[in-house]
This record gives C-alpha cells, sequence and structure tokens, in this order.
C-alpha cells in the first residue's frame, strides 16, 4: 500500500466525503470513519486509521450494509466496536433479488470500476456479457470487459464481436501466465475502488491474486468438458492493491437479475437507441413498424439481430420487475392507510 497522509486515502476515503456527508458532529461524538471490507453472519471487519496505518475491527452489521459501504464507528463499544451509521453511497451495484422479488440486492458500493471477467478458453456468452455491462453502467461505475485465458484460447474475431457488445467500455485481453494486458489492467484499477463479477470457472480468483501480487484467493480448478468452475470465492471481500485503491472479489453470479436499470439499459445497448432516434414514429417498438431504422440496420447487416433480440429480453425483464417493485409500493401503501383507519375508528373518528 502507498503511504499517504490519511491511512484510510489508500481505501478510497477523500476530503470530498468528509465535506459531503458533514461528519463533525459525529466524530465529535467519538466516531470514526470505516469501510466495510466482508459482511458474514450479522458482523463486519471495519477498516479504519489507527495512527500512520489502518486495522480492522470486528463490528455488528448495520441492516443493508455491504462490502465497500462507508460507515461511522464506535471504536470502544461495548462488548464489541458498533457501527452507528451508514454513510451515503456514491455508487452501488444493484441486481434483482435471485427469487424473482422486487427488492434488489447491493452487491458491492461505492465502486469506480466493473471489471467483467469472461474466459476466452470457453465460447464467449455475448448476451450475458450485455446483462453484466447493464448492471455495471447502471451501478454508476465504468465497466471493463477483461477476457482472461488469452494463454489458452484467442480469436480477434471474439475480441471484436465483444468490442462491438460493449459501445463505451474498455475491452482487455488478459492472461494471468503470460502477463498479457496485465499492465494496463493495473494502471486502470491503481487509487480506485474496483470490483470484480462474472460466474465461475472464468478466473476471477487468479485475476485477483495476480492484481494483489500474492495469493489473496484460492483457485479452484476447471473442469476440462466445458472449461466451468467450482465456486472458490463465497462472499464478497475488500482486498487492499499494492499501489493504492482496493478490490472487491465476488463470488461467481449463477444468474444476474436486472432491478429498475433503464440509465444502465440505455448506455449498454446506445447503438440501438441511437439508431431509434431515426425511427418514423416516437413510441416505435421496433418489431414490425414502417420506418424502423433499428429493424433496417438489422436488415442492412450492420446491427446483429442477436443484439436486438437482447435488448427487448433485457427491456421486457426490466419492466417487469419495475411492475413488481411498484406493485410492492401499492401494498404498502395500502397497508398504511388500513392500519391508520383502523386506529381512527377505535378513535371514534371517521376516517
Amino acid at each position: 500500500m502507498t503511504t499517504t497522509a490519511d491511512p484510510l486515502a489508500d481505501y478510497g476515503w477523500d476530503e470530498g466525503r468528509e465535506a459531503e456527508d458533514d461528519l463533525t458532529a459525529l466524530r465529535e461524538a467519538g466516531l470514526v470513519p470505516g469501510r466495510v471490507a466482508r459482511v458474514d453472519l450479522g458482523a463486519c471487519d471495519v477498516v479504519v486509521a489507527d495512527g500512520p496505518g489502518v486495522r480492522a475491527l470486528r463490528t455488528d452489521a448495520l441492516p443493508g450494509v455491504c462490502t465497500g459501504d462507508w460507515v461511522m464507528v464506535d471504536p470502544h463499544g461495548s462488548p464489541r466496536p458498533t457501527q452507528a451509521q451508514l454513510l451515503p453511497r456514491r455508487t452501488a451495484i444493484v441486481r434483482g433479488a435471485a427469487d424473482g422479488g422486487s427488492q434488489g440486492q447491493v452487491l458491492a458500493a461505492n465502486i469506480d470500476t466493473v471489471l467483467i471477467a469472461a474466459s476466452l478458453a470457453a465460447e464467449i456468452d455475448l448476451a450475458r456479457i450485455e446483462r453484466y455491462l447493464t448492471l455495471a453502467w447502471d451501478s454508476g461505475a465504468h465497466p471493463v470487459v477483461v477476457l482472461t485465458k488469452a494463454d489458452v484460447a484467442y480469436d480477434p474475431e471474439v475480441q471484436a464481436a465483444v468490442q462491438a457488445t460493449a459501445p463505451g467500455a474498455t475491452v482487455l485481453t488478459v492472461s494471468v501466465v503470460t502477463g498479457e494486458g496485465l499492465d494496463p489492467l493495473r494502471a486502470l484499477t491503481a487509487g480506485a475502488t474496483t470490483a470484480l463479477i462474472g460466474p465461475s470457472g472464468v478466473g476471477k480468483s487468479s485475476l485477483t491474486n495476480a492484481l494483489t501480487g500474492g495469493e489473496a484467493m484460492a483457485v479452484g480448478e476447471t473442469r476440462e468438458a466445458d472449461e466451468k468452475g467450482r465456486h472458490t470465492t463465497t462472499t464478497r471481500q475488500l482486498i487492499p492493491l499494492p499501489g493504492g485503491g482496493v478490490l472487491i472479489d465476488t463470488p461467481g453470479l449463477r444468474g444476474v437479475a436486472l432491478s429498475g436499470a433503464e440509465d444502465g439499459l440505455s448506455q449498454t445497448f446506445s447503438d440501438i437507441e441511437e439508431l431509434a432516434g431515426d425511427c418514423r414514429f416516437n413510441d416505435c417498438s421496433h418489431e414490425a413498424e414502417p420506418g424502423c431504422a433499428v429493424l433496417a440496420a438489422v436488415e442492412a447487416g450492420d446491427l446483429p439481430e442477436r443484439r436486438l433480440a437482447s435488448y427487448r429480453k433485457l427491456l421486457r425483464e426490466n419492466e417487469w420487475m419495475a411492475s413488481r417493485s411498484d406493485a410492492r409500493l401499492a401494498a404498502e401503501r395500502t397497508k398504511v392507510w388500513k392500519t391508520r383507519s383502523k386506529e381512527a375508528r377505535a378513535n371514534g373518528i371517521r376516517p
């Protein structure tokens, strides 16, 4: 880790955060800022400043806190240090609930860069990359698609296809065996908070070890038949990087549902939305309308039909999740109204 005036600076703390959150009263009450490095079984490891360096405290977890969050901590709490307040998040990776519910799940908070890992040793799933890109763009961070295992297989056409699938994002080809692409990747992650996401078996743990310069994560073998791997990362954890900054490694994601990701969809499919601006009708659904610029691009071979199908699918899914959220909010409002009406009747007041 680099030496800085504030030992938490390497973990992402800056003067702007101190000012925007107005922590004077909290500090005067004896609270200190800390960053959540790991959440496990209702407790957290929180990194706080300790003289010229840092130390980790084990605290009880505030409701909803996740790896990467900044919290104010009472280091003298009993029987152990306690978290007193969750500070506002600047960015957050949020996926839809795995059970299809309306509540999203925060995977990591206050991140600057999202590394989306995909293995060149297996067939690249462009639709999956688009889904991850939507999640990353919607978080407010910058996405970087990392094509791993370039020493096992490399096809320039595959890289070109991924680049076309990721307008505005950075695409890097790397190999932890030969070192290819690692220097530019280290430059992108230096001094920043980086989250690493992707399915199991694509080399996330090996990539983490390469970036941290050690054996921070256990590495599992992949099956030769399909290059699929086992879950060697079981929880999200924040790991310091040698040149400053931190990396949040995450367990392999089997499924990634969207949750209110309109902005992410717009950026992931910016090429389609730009074409849509030339459609004859403002509410064109790009299905069969006359004068549809999107369908014309597909017919001309300028836009892959697969990409349009992926866009439609994610758009429908996001709209469905939004409708479930709206229904949940409506149900909660109805519940509050019924409670108030019951209380009013009990007090002899007609609602």
